[in-house]
Formats: C-alpha cells, sequence, structure tokens
C-alpha cells in the first residue's frame, strides 16, 4: 500500500504558497497557484496531488490538515446534497472542495491527521518541502 505526506504553505498567509506530497522519504508532487494564495488552498492542492498519485487504489495519505478531512469525509456530504450550499454563506474554495471529493469518494484513499510541527518524520519532511515549493522548488 502507498503511503503519502502532504502538507501546504502560503507565507505571509494569503500570499505565495506551494504543496508538497512526499513518499518512501521524497518528494513526489510539488507545486503552487500563480499570485496570492492561502495555507487551506495548499493543504487541498496536496491532497488532491496524493489522491491522483494513487489512482483509486488503496493508500494512506497523512496530512495535518483536520479541516480537509472534515470538508471531505463529513461537510461536504451535506453542501452536495443542499446543491453545494451551506449556512452563512459561502463555501470557500469550492472548486478544490469538488475536486477533492470526486477523487476521494470513489477511491480507497485513508485520511489520517497528524499533529503538525510534532517531530514526525513524514510530515515534517512535507512541511519542508511545502515551504520549498512555495519558493519555486520543483522536482
Amino acid at each position: 500500500m502507498r503511503i503519502f505526506y502532504t502538507d501546504g504553505s502560503a507565507s505571509p498567509n494569503p500570499g505565495p504558497g506551494g504543496y508538497a506530497v512526499i513518499e518512501d522519504g521524497k518528494p513526489v508532487a510539488l507545486g503552487s497557484e500563480d499570485g496570492e494564495t492561502t495555507n487551506i488552498r495548499m493543504e487541498g492542492r496536496a491532497l488532491i496531488a496524493a489522491m491522483k498519485l494513487a489512482d483509486g487504489k488503496p493508500c494512506e495519505i497523512y496530512t495535518d490538515s483536520e479541516f480537509w478531512i472534515n470538508v471531505i469525509t463529513k461537510w461536504s456530504l451535506g453542501w452536495e446534497a443542499n446543491g453545494w450550499k451551506k449556512k452563512g454563506g459561502e463555501i470557500k474554495n469550492l472548486d478544490l472542495v469538488q475536486e477533492a471529493c470526486a477523487l476521494h469518494r470513489p477511491s480507497q484513499a485513508s485520511l489520517i491527521w497528524v499533529r503538525a510541527h510534532n517531530n514526525h518524520d513524514g510530515n515534517e519532511m512535507a512541511d519542508e518541502w511545502a515551504n520549498r515549493a512555495r519558493k519555486g522548488e520543483r522536482i
């Protein structure tokens, strides 16, 4: 089974951003968005990249974004049932929410939360490479 670690970065937030996906101790996807972005968008981009790499096959994706795990596995179900609307206003980053959900729902990907900056090697490496991607580095 493939195991991925993901992270996103924007500094300042909002500002320039980058994301990283780590597998077997090395980056397998690095990216960014043009212009200003946010940590949340970059975290979502990283999860999307990992799910695309898994190509529907069983995998574990470790992320420090409890927000995105909740979006994909809980909150989006109600939003979609309500025509992609939620009480209290717009769904931010709807483009990424819809893409992530479309990839995750038919997949065999397990999304697993890890505490950020807690000396977890995979998470620390994803954080380092997300910051490097934010500065323009690519593999």
